[in-house]
């Protein structure tokens, strides 16, 4: 009998040996198990990162009004980085202790630096369990910018809740934690001092972050409201102090240096009003004798509870008031 040798097609299939085919595969294993948890925990921090990125994206403001809102918000919210933490709760805890600091900002259309500002400054006394409230003096005139002004208006609109301030920049980050912002009762504590300030170095400096209590800036007559414009009012307020005879005190043992401040201030994307009008040349250094709260005027056009990415703070709207006569430089040219 014959027989065929053609024999019946069969079909060959590769085998697939990939890795990932040999992983899902087969027995469960020690290190199979290793390599799952590994996968979600990469996908969980991803997703973390994604979702921080979106939320500074779109941060949420909470505010009753939006006279703080600034055309180039969308923009600079989108270049903020994540925060390292979350702002914790207890700003305001009994158990930190007897006194309370008004961290009180002079501010002007400056909103992408705010949002980086609240949230890390909550934190960073949080962590140091210093009491405090973040008061925003948002000015909303037609003058110029008058930061002495501005910190005048905080000192008195602070409340009977606070017994010391804090005259604090805007656009000034405390980067090392053992900067000491406590109730500096021997007298005023420049915490942003010369030799760690990124960019002012001369020994009558008192900028950017001076702690003061609130009877010491009584003595003073607070600063002087003669100053609009960017500049020289700190440097007259060192005389104040030492009218007042008020002994300046300042960080000792930090060894960071230059890099003991950040400074998130673009001089390209906000110039700085350092023009000098008419007889503002001269006057800028002059003291002023006389002036300072009690020749303070203004108008409060609102007050505004915030929240900025979870840490609260108040906004005061002030609408300062200029004498022509006294000082005609507080209008633009």
């Amino acid at each position: 009998m014959m027989y065929s040798s053609r024999r019946k097609p069969v079909l060959y299939f590769k085998e697939d040996r990939s890795l990932l085919s040999r992983f899902f595969t087969g027995k469960c294993t020690v290190f199979k198990l290793f390599g799952l948890c590994l996968l979600l925990v990469v996908g969980s921090l991803l997703w973390l990162q994604l979702s921080c990125s979106g939320d500074l994206g779109h941060s949420t403001v909470q505010a009753e009004g939006r006279a703080l809102q600034h055309p180039a918000q969308a923009q600079a919210q989108a270049q903020q980085p994540c925060p390292h933490d979350k702002p914790t709760p207890g700003q305001d805890n009994p158990a930190w202790g007897p006194h309370k600091m008004a961290l009180i900002i002079p501010f002007r259309e400056r909103f992408e630096e705010l949002l980086v500002f609240v949230p890390f400054m909550h934190n960073f006394l949080n962590k140091k369990r210093i009491r405090h409230k973040i008061l925003v003096i948002n000015q909303v005139d037609h003058y110029r910018f008058n930061r002495a002004s501005l910190i005048n208006v905080g000192y008195l609109e602070s409340g009977n809740d606070t017994d010391y301030v804090a005259m604090h920049d805007v656009d000034l980050l405390p980067m090392n934690e053992a900067l000491d912002y406590g109730f500096p009762e021997e007298g005023p504590f420049h915490v942003a001092s010369p030799e760690l300030h990124p960019l002012y170095h001369y020994k009558t400096y008192v900028g950017g972050i001076l702690l003061l209590t609130k009877q010491h800036y009584q003595m003073c007559n607070g600063m002087s409201n003669r100053f609009w414009g960017w500049g020289r009012e700190d440097d007259e307020f060192f005389r104040r102090l030492k009218t007042a005879g008020l002994q300046l005190f300042r960080p000792n043992g930090i060894k960071t240096g230059y890099k003991t401040f950040r400074h998130i201030h673009d001089p390209a994307w906000r110039k700085r009003d350092q023009k000098r009008i008419a007889a503002q040349k001269q006057e800028q250094f002059k003291v002023d004798p006389t002036g300072g709260l009690t020749t303070l005027r203004y108008t409060l056009e609102a007050r505004q509870e915030l929240s900025i990415s979870g840490a609260p703070c108040t906004v005061l709207s002030a609408k300062l008031e200029c004498d022509l006569d006294e000082t005609p430089w507080c209008q633009f040219s």
